[in-house]
């Protein structure tokens, strides 16, 4: 079975919670022991009805006690798919902790409360979307049962986002209107929403496409690790570890070692001891190459007939996570899978506003904003564009001092 990973996205008291809770307990995919914690927990409620919200909130309880929050994983299947839910915060203050969320998704639903309709945080987490270029887009418009399931005031706010996603370039975008609280179109067809002929939210969930995220026709493969056991047994043994994260890779493959340059010839491959004539991502295996040249952990072994850009000045766009803000002059690491390395912020290009998508000149650039920069690396770093190949186009910076990581970039 494939595994449909996905983000809840909206703002806070959207319904997320209670959207995951409404799916996992309608799905049948709570365990006994976790429904009785939630009918405990829910006899406060004066309608008797459970609180499925709960399911999640253990860990807003903690971000109350100001505990810091990444992100809340819950995990379910069905005959047809396994799916890995990720529930991201909806306060601005934890846009960095979406970002986060979403960075492994194929597919974000965000909600939108038909009561309020489109508001900052749609276009922010809808901005987010588009940067990370999420394939598929589902706006669940939630809580109709407020609005006496008006089928107006879906297809209103279905005109108004369809203009953003419009703008945004934003692909597969879906609507379907749901209460989560009462269940309606979420795993079951409601009869409330007779007007709405098209797939409930688990339907879609179950049957959306899911694009090959690897791409095997640009081979990269970054040392991890080079094993030289200088042993009598394994005397000459030099081998280079690591995960093939794009590509193809076979014995006699011409290659080319990043950023020195240097050229070789694979001369065997081996995956748990065992040598083999080819092996594609997401493999880990083990490169040999037919002649002995310096290589570390942080290169990057790619074919010879298709070389990524290897420049020490990048343009990056960025989320920045830092509780101090980034000006121009400022240094950190940047890194790329193993690739590390420093560099400075030679420029701020500009920020965008999420509300309007307008570019702003700024001087510094403070928590969760995102912002256009150039920045030059201590040394050549090779790199693909994060729109042509995510997994060799996407950076963390890392700050210098404390090893915290302070924003993450998409290579222009």
């Amino acid at each position: 079975m494939d595994i449909l990973r996905f983000i809840t996205a909206g703002s806070v008291d959207d319904g997320k919670s209670t959207l995951i809770g409404r799916l996992l307990y309608d799905s049948k995919n709570i365990l006994i022991d976790q429904l009785e914690a939630v009918e405990r927990a829910s006899k406060f409620k004066n309608d008797g009805e459970l609180d499925l919200a709960l399911l999640t909130d253990g860990l807003r309880a903690e971000r109350e006690q100001g505990i810091t929050i990444d992100v809340a994983y819950k995990y379910f299947s069905t005959p047809k798919r396994k799916f890995i839910i990720a529930d991201a915060p909806g306060h601005v203050q934890y846009t960095r902790n979406m970002i986060t969320g979403a960075s492994n998704a194929a597919l974000i639903i965000i909600l939108i409360d038909a009561r309020n309709g489109i508001i900052e945080q749609t276009r922010r987490h809808s901005i987010i979307a588009s940067l990370l270029n999420i394939p598929n887009v589902v706006v669940a418009i939630n809580k109709l049962d407020l609005v006496n399931y008006s089928e107006e005031i879906f297809i209103n706010i279905k005109e108004e986002y369809s203009k953003i996603a419009e703008q945004l370039s934003l692909n597969n975008v879906v609507y379907i209107p749901i209460s989560a609280l009462d269940g309606d179109n979420i795993v079951d067809r409601s009869e409330k929403l007779d007007w709405y002929q098209g797939k409930t939210l688990l339907d879609h969930l179950e049957t959306v496409e899911l694009e090959n995220t690897i791409n095997l026709e640009k081979a990269r493969f970054p040392v991890q690790y080079v094993i030289r056991p200088q042993s009598e047994d394994y005397h000459d043994y030099r081998g280079y570890a690591g995960k093939i994260t794009n590509g193809i890779y076979k014995v006699g493959d011409e290659v080319t070692i990043l950023p020195s340059g240097t050229e070789s010839k694979i001369s065997a491959i081996e995956i748990d001891q065992k040598n083999v004539k080819e092996a594609f991502a997401p493999q880990s295996v083990i490169l040999h190459l037919e002649t002995d040249v310096d290589i570390s952990r942080g290169d990057l072994i790619v074919k010879s007939n298709d070389l990524p850009k290897l420049e020490q000045e990048l343009e990056v766009l960025v989320c920045w996570m830092g509780e101090k803000p980034l000006k121009v002059g400022s240094k950190y690491l940047i890194q790329n899978n193993t690739t590390q390395t420093k560099a400075v912020i030679r420029d701020i290009e500009y920020k965008l506003d999420v509300n309007t998508l307008e570019k702003h000149e700024v001087e510094q650039v403070s928590l969760n904003e995102i912002v256009k920069l150039k920045l030059k690396t201590a040394k050549p770093f090779a790199f693909d564009a994060y729109k042509d190949l995510a997994s060799n186009g996407g950076i963390i910076f890392i700050d210098e001092t404390s090893f915290v990581t302070v924003g993450a970039g998409l290579i222009q």
